[in-house]
């Protein structure tokens, strides 16, 4: 008997978040393995965003440069200015020879996939490796705190939103969706990060775990809302059906891919 997909969902969630908080934790290979498949797969559901408005982007070559931008965090091997470069000469000269329909469109597309996936995506390793020099598991505590606030906080909304939820938050993209659920993720997101300080992020400032609660409540909701922008635009439901119950990787690591280099940002300048 087939499964519903509520019955999916949890099944799924039992798997994937312990391997996730595994992976997280031990960092490495491991972990370098995940963001490129995050990074990858959700390329790949960006561009079919842009097939479904008979846009061409490059996917071969943004694959390509999606998993070199992740693996240059990791192996930190040339300066990011350099493989932007790369990118748009390589990009503008291939779609010289293409000729699948606009070329504007199909190097706006392809470019911001590259930029809004491959450097958000490796955003994400290099919030696992800021500690690392003190103490390389302080890296991983400091994500799987990142991925429990946002897990925590999109929980809190969906529950807060439909039991309390009056006043639309942004109706033309995302109907469901309240200011008051979305009040209610912004404090559990908070109140996560903060329980986290006593629990694993005794390296961290109060301050600075609040604050990331704050990054994490609020650019972590408008993640969310931006990828649903993406969808409504490309008339599609979920990004891709590749995660049983759940959708694509974009559906649910858009939050983590649009905070994470708010959270780099705030560590790397305001801490």
């Amino acid at each position: 008997m087939a499964l519903g997909n509520t019955a999916q969902r949890v099944l799924v969630s039992l798997v994937a978040i312990p391997a996730i908080v595994l992976v997280s934790y031990f960092g490495g290979g491991y972990f370098l393995a995940f963001v490129l498949g995050i990074g990858i797969i959700a390329f790949i559901e960006f561009a079919k965003f842009a097939e479904n408005k008979n846009i061409s982007p490059q996917v071969p070559l943004g694959l390509l440069f999606v998993a070199a931008v992740i693996l240059n965090q990791y192996f930190r091997l040339i300066d990011y200015y350099f493989l932007i470069i790369a990118a748009l000469l390589l990009f503008t000269l291939a779609e010289l020879f293409r000729n699948k329909g606009s070329a504007i469109e199909n190097l706006g597309a392809t470019l911001l996939g590259v930029f809004y996936v491959g450097i958000f995506s490796s955003s994400i390793l290099a919030i696992r490796e800021f500690y690392s020099g003190e103490d390389y598991l302080n890296g991983g505590y400091l994500i799987i705190s990142v991925l429990a606030s946002i897990w925590i906080c999109d929980s809190a909304a969906f529950f807060g939103g439909t039991k309390f939820g009056k006043h639309k938050l942004f109706p033309r993209v995302s109907p469901k969706k309240s200011w008051e659920g979305a009040l209610f993720g912004l404090v559990f997101a908070v109140a996560a990060m903060i329980a986290a300080k006593l629990i694993v992020l005794g390296f961290l400032s109060y301050k600075d775990t609040i604050v990331i609660g704050l990054l994490v409540g609020i650019i972590g909701q408008t993640g969310d809302l931006v990828e649903s922008l993406f969808k409504r635009d490309a008339n599609v439901k979920d990004s891709s059906a590749i995660i049983p119950g759940h959708g694509g990787i974009f559906d649910r690591f858009d939050s983590l891919l649009y905070v994470s280099p708010a959270v780099l940002l705030y560590l790397e300048f305001l801490s």
